[in-house]
């Protein structure tokens, strides 16, 4: 069986990639929201004409967000399927995932209030 080249690794790689982006925000009522919630965002930064700097300020924060959820979901999903059963460990490793989430929401959201509260007043 022939080994496969970098370049079609790398690509089969982003399939990968996409799939598993396309699952998240198909199968996760969090991730729809949040995706939502970028997108009025996004708008509001066209609307506002924010600098270059409060994009990628923003754009950082919707990633990290996204990604980060991503992560949680990955983490439950696990979590779910080597303990299917209720198991205080587990509940804790899940628990400390959603706080990762909540904790990086919190950033975005202040992020947010920086660059749009003053516009707005």
């Amino acid at each position: 069986m022939p080994k496969e080249s970098f370049l079609a690794n790398r690509i089969k790689s982003v399939g990968f990639a996409l799939k598993g982006a396309f699952l998240l925000i198909r199968t996760e009522a969090s991730i729809k929201i949040q995706v939502f919630i970028a997108t009025v965002m996004t708008a509001a930064g066209f609307y506002f004409e924010i600098s270059n700097t409060e994009w990628i300020l923003q754009i950082f924060a919707i990633a990290l967000v996204l990604g980060i959820e991503g992560m949680n979901t990955a983490v439950e999903k696990i979590s779910d399927f080597v303990q299917p059963e209720f198991d205080v460990k587990i509940g804790f490793i899940k628990d400390i995932s959603a706080g990762a989430v909540m904790l990086v929401s919190i950033a975005a959201t202040i992020i947010g209030l920086i660059i749009y509260l003053p516009k707005i007043l």
